[in-house]
């Protein structure tokens, strides 16, 4: 007997999740299994996931393989119908100890569990407890999303946005810092929704606000991907004035042209886009974006790929997540009339291109500066901006040090 295997694909709440099914399966005693959590965020994310069972099948010929996650959710028949797998359960069902003690014991009785994710109205409690390194803990917040973009099967494979009430989010974040964690990640599927879906209708800005003020001790918080038109006042505020939140945001922008935009069904314009950097900039000069964005959806021309591209710099963002388009089956992008593969693979190579100079001037800049600098290994860590930084002499995990950085690599800060 063994314990099981587990193979992540996708984002950084899959990884928060398969942390949780691992504690599941641990719980349920289950053996000999090998556990893929798949992502579904493009076809060729299938594709990978499709590609990893049948090698981790041939690894593993006498173990039991169980697929679950986003694509397991919207298509469960794919996975049922391939010879390497065993069981397929929906992202309700991994969450839930029933299910790992089902497939620990009576594993034959119901090799497809997947049950309808949009009437699902709770967040799973076991999302709450929160995982990360001894650097940094990442504690999910919200799960699911209510907006429909035609290019995203997203919310068919989490549902519609919940919410964790703001009590037990700083409940857990003050057992994390007493556990010794420097800095806390608030993560989600559309974090900025936060609070919609709960009494009173709190917003992601009072939610900061509160774990700020309620939790002196925690050094650092941050936030993970934002839809920038959501940001209310109170976040505003708290990015004006709080220096215990990091300047660093990732920003879900997608695209720079407003007729992409539209047809993308985003709720920003390419000007609201700019006027949020800018104004979020003024607040506080130390400001670092990340952002996604789609080099070329359906119908996009030359000149639309150039506003996207025009966006790298009137934004000043830092760190790209560039994603080449590809139909996903399902949504209505996938109708729309499709751009030539080889334009949306050069295009691609082009945003990647403007990301890198900007990651240039960026390390370039930092030369000569102090930061407070989280250690993830003995020889890296993160300033507040999350930029990667080099000792030569070791340092503790965990540790914040203050440090001027003398040099600069391709990637790194040197110190």
């Amino acid at each position: 007997m063994s314990a099981p295997i587990f193979s992540n694909h996708g984002c950084r709440l899959n990884a928060y999740e398969l942390e949780a099914m691992k504690e599941l399966a641990a719980g349920a005693g289950l053996q000999d299994a090998v556990v893929v959590n798949t992502c579904a965020v493009t076809a060729e994310a299938v594709r990978k996931a499709r590609q990893d069972i049948r090698k981790l099948r041939k690894a593993n010929p006498n173990a039991r393989l169980i697929v679950t996650g986003c694509a397991a959710q919207t298509e469960p028949e794919t996975f049922a119908n391939m010879a390497e797998v065993d069981a397929v359960i929906g992202n309700t069902e991994k969450m839930q100890q029933t299910t790992w003690s089902g497939l620990a014991g009576n594993f034959g009785t119901e090799p497809v569990q997947v049950d309808d994710i949009m009437s699902v109205t709770e967040t799973a409690g076991h999302l709450i407890d929160g995982f990360g390194t001894r650097s940094r803990a990442y504690v999910q917040v919200q799960n699911g999303c209510d907006h429909r973009c035609t290019f995203c099967i997203i919310p068919f494979g989490r549902g519609n946005s919940r919410s964790v009430p703001a009590g037990v989010v700083v409940d857990q974040i003050k057992r994390l810092v007493d556990r010794g964690y420097n800095e806390v990640v608030l993560t989600g599927v559309d974090l900025t929704s936060w609070g919609a879906d709960l009494p009173a209708t709190p917003r992601l800005g009072d939610l900061v606000m509160r774990i700020l003020r309620l939790v002196p001790d925690l050094p650092r918080l941050r936030i993970s991907s934002i839809d920038s038109i959501e940001v209310d006042e109170a976040l505003m505020q708290a990015i004006a004035t709080e220096q215990r939140l990091m300047p660093h945001l990732h920003l879900s922008l997608q695209h720079g042209d407003d007729m992409i935009l539209k047809r993308m069904k985003r709720r920003h314009l390419r000007g609201d886009a700019i006027r949020f950097a800018q104004e979020a900039r003024a607040l506080r000069p130390d400001m670092t974006f990340g952002a996604d964005i789609i080099a070329g959806f359906p119908t996009e021309t030359e000149a639309h790929f150039e506003n996207a591209l025009a966006l790298v710099e009137e934004c000043d963002l830092t760190w790209l997540h560039v994603f080449p388009y590809s139909p996903r089956s399902g949504t209505p992008a996938a109708r729309m009339p499709q751009v030539d593969g080889r334009a949306i693979k050069a295009r691609a190579a082009r945003l990647r291109a403007a990301g890198a100079a900007q990651v240039q001037r960026h390390l370039g800049a930092q030369v000569g500066r102090t930061h407070q600098i989280l250690m993830e290994s003995p020889h890296m860590g993160r300033t507040a901006q999350f930029t990667e930084v080099h000792f030569d002499s070791a340092q503790t995990e965990g540790d914040i040090v203050t440090a001027t950085i003398t040099g600069r690599s391709d990637s790194q800060l040197l110190v």
